[in-house]
């Protein structure tokens, strides 16, 4: 069997409905038995695949992420964001933000984001009158910005499936990540002036105390974190479970909103939640690892290759395709199928850094996450916001151009994201 034939299966397995980890399984073990090849490939590939240290991480900070939206962490993080911008023209706009940005340096997952300050945020907007396309529009858009600053789930997994720097990768998405962030609040300034919308009064320095202390603790987190990771005092791995240490300890004993009989159903959510995860790296790994063997990632490089001989053309093409994808496919599967397809060509035949590519990728995807039909934050935010989904996906189609702006500078500028890793951790 050819791997067109593999392909063909596994496109029409997803079009019947099935599940993309079985579709992938069930195509790769067609042509591993079609083939005459030993089939004891499929459980040494599979062993391989979740034998991997860090990808350990990704169930603890999603389990960080479900402790600290049970925990009250989220309630404190937005009250202090707006004390700090909220002064500003459209301030729940921009405490909505900055919101985001802190919560990024805890949970690295959109979906958590969208699903924890979400609510908070969008019950805040509309009581002080704020549009309902503009709250709903950019709570969404700032719920990108969590997997882009470390620590990031996604980049856990761009790492796994191309043996990237996990260090690295993190390191690389903190100026993209900030990017986005002033990006979308020269937005809400533009919005705020044309509509004028309201702002909260210039804080006094009490008030700025008060917040600061009530939030001290949850601030804290995203710096204890990326200290300790970057100076080498515990790997990404481990700080996944400091992280979850810290927020049981948050929940429990600082702020007392989180109750032992709450640790259950976060366990449940996240065992749910990692594994699909864990079911699509074993899958994914495997159906790669036949690509890799019948030279797929250099027939495609070649291909790109004889379209144009411009760098910036073909990385132009890549950056449609993969927005193209997102807009139909979870951001996890479809970075575990096309990473081993389109790092080696990007590496290899355009001389990319392993980091930007991963960057740009993992941007890309997540900007597929608020577009329809299939951008799950979409369907969270529309959830928490009791809207319908097409009015979501109307809402969110401005907020679409700061992120795609962010994008192109992350695509044709390497120092925005390789830069910070060359410098603090010597990572190319």
């Amino acid at each position: 069997m050819s791997m067109e034939a593999v392909f063909a299966i596994w496109l029409i397995l997803l079009l019947l409905g099935m599940p993309v980890f079985s579709s992938l399984g069930i195509a790769s073990a067609l042509h591993i038995f079609t083939n005459g090849q030993n089939v004891m490939i499929i459980p040494q590939k599979t062993t391989m695949a979740i034998n991997s240290f860090p990808l350990l991480a990704a169930p603890f900070f999603i389990m960080m992420g479900n402790l600290m939206n049970s925990s009250g962490v989220t309630n404190r993080i937005f009250n202090f964001a707006n004390v700090a911008v909220g002064w500003m023209r459209g301030g729940l706009g921009h405490a909505n933000i900055v919101a985001s940005v802190i919560f990024a340096g805890m949970s690295g997952a959109a979906v958590a984001d969208a699903g924890g300050l979400g609510t908070i945020e969008i019950a805040a907007m509309r009581k002080a009158g704020y549009d309902d396309d503009f709250t709903v529009g950019i709570t969404a858009a700032s719920a990108t910005i969590g997997p882009i600053i470390p620590p990031s789930i996604p980049m856990i997994i761009y790492v796994v499936m191309s043996e990237a720097s996990i260090g690295g990768m993190f390191l690389g998405g903190v100026f993209p990540g900030l990017l986005m962030a002033i990006f979308l609040m020269l937005m809400v300034r533009h919005y705020a002036i044309k509509r004028n919308y309201p702002h909260e009064p210039i804080p006094a320095p009490k008030q700025v105390w008060r917040s600061f202390y009530s939030a001290f603790w949850a601030l804290l987190a995203p710096g204890i974190l990326l200290f300790g990771i970057f100076s080498g005092v515990f790997t990404p791995t481990e700080a996944a479970v400091f992280a979850t240490a810290y927020a049981l300890f948050l929940g429990l004993f600082v702020y007392h909103e989180l109750r032992f009989r709450d640790i259950p159903k976060a366990v449940l959510i996240t065992t749910q939640t990692n594994g699909v995860i864990q079911a699509l790296v074993v899958t994914a790994v495997l159906f790669g690892w036949q690509m890799a063997t019948a030279q797929v990632p250099q027939l495609i490089g070649n291909y790109l290759l004889s379209i144009s001989g411009s760098k910036y053309v073909l990385l132009f093409i890549i950056n449609v395709f993969l927005l193209f994808v997102g807009c139909f496919m979870e951001a996890a599967a479809a970075m575990m199928i096309l990473v081993p397809i389109l790092a080696p060509v990007a590496e290899t035949s355009l001389g990319m850094s392993s980091i930007q590519f991963g960057v740009m990728v993992v941007l890309n995807l997540m900007i597929g996450t608020i577009t329809p039909p299939i951008g799950v934050v979409l369907f969270v935010t529309a959830n928490v916001a009791n809207i319908t989904f097409e009015r979501m996906s109307r809402a969110i189609v401005p907020f679409l151009f700061p992120l795609i702006l962010v994008l192109a500078l992350v695509t044709i500028y390497p120092p925005l994201t390789i830069w910070l890793p060359k410098v603090l951790m010597g990572v190319r």
